[in-house]
């Protein structure tokens, strides 16, 4: 690639963020960056209209470079082809069956070959692959505790969405047990007491020591999804993303422990690129050995 500035561009259910990556020293430029709320309730036009102008926005500072693009995308979807396939999420229900990729290069200006598109789960890992918390490995599985349940895979320089998010475990599956939603349910269940988030959550462990108990749990269900998912794919870094990460120091301990206590050792490393992972890791599409 004679040119290392490839647009990176994540997309989520209610925002799209964009920002150049120079791939010769792996690196998001912020000072290249767009963040823009999206209405993901409206018409295909109306929405693809907002994707492309945060990424035109990108390039407006260097015109004269090529503008080629990774996109972070939620799935399901063909990414190959560029075809969404999400319905009943809430979310880009307009763009069900269309090729948003022809659409986006209609738009944009360019040929469709300038526009690739990889799993936002995938995404996140190979950015913390390229220039974060799993940097220097060969093999790694990343987690994204949130919401739900994100996880990938990275093998032979490839990194992939492991969809293990709805995988039976412990009397359901391991989302129910395993998610911001899980937290909140179990404290409410506990104290009658119902909070809108995890941070609110943390916020009252000084004055309620049952919190510190439930994050206790919580770090041994991780362990227990935790374990299968090692001993499936072997790698040599664990990294762990998303909001929940934040309040790793109550629950991150005793998952090590539980761990260690069924003979898995492996390094297990808090997420360092926040949003950025999914702009480099997305921008890494352009790359043919991560």
């Amino acid at each position: 690639m004679n040119n290392p500035l490839v647009a990176g561009v994540d997309i989520g259910g209610s925002h799209i963020s964009a920002a150049l990556v120079d791939l010769d020293v792996r690196s998001v430029l912020p000072a290249f960056s767009v963040r823009k709320h999206i209405n993901a309730q409206e018409d295909a036009a109306s929405i693809i209209d907002v994707w492309c102008a945060a990424i035109s926005a990108v390039f407006e500072a260097r015109p004269y470079l090529p503008k080629r693009m990774g996109i972070a995308m939620p799935g399901p979807f063909d990414y190959e082809k560029g075809i969404s396939f999400i319905k009943d999420q809430n979310k880009y229900e307009s763009l069900y069956g269309l090729n948003v990729k022809d659409m986006m290069a209609e738009r944009l200006g360019v040929s469709p070959d300038h526009i690739r598109l990889m799993n936002d789960a995938g995404c996140f890992l190979q950015g913390e692959v390229m220039g974060g918390a799993a940097r220097g490995f060969k093999t790694a599985v990343g987690i994204t505790l949130g919401t739900g349940l994100g996880t990938a895979t990275f093998h032979h320089g490839v990194a992939k969405d492991a969809n293990l998010w709805c995988a039976p475990f412990l009397d359901g599956m391991a989302e129910d047990y395993i998610s911001a939603r899980w937290l909140i349910n179990t404290y409410r269940q506990v104290s009658g007491t119902t909070v809108d988030h995890v941070k609110g959550l943390v916020a009252l462990i000084p004055s309620d020591p049952r919190i510190k108990a439930i994050f206790k749990d919580f770090g041994l269900n991780l362990a227990g999804f935790l374990a299968g998912f090692v001993r499936a794919n072997n790698p040599e870094v664990i990294v762990i993303g998303g909001n929940i990460a934040k309040s790793a120091e109550w629950f991150l301990t005793h998952a090590e422990q539980a761990l260690l206590a069924q003979s898995i050792d492996i390094p297990i490393r808090i997420a360092r690129l926040g949003e950025d992972a999914h702009i480099m890791g997305a921008a890494g599409c352009w790359i043919e050995n991560i």
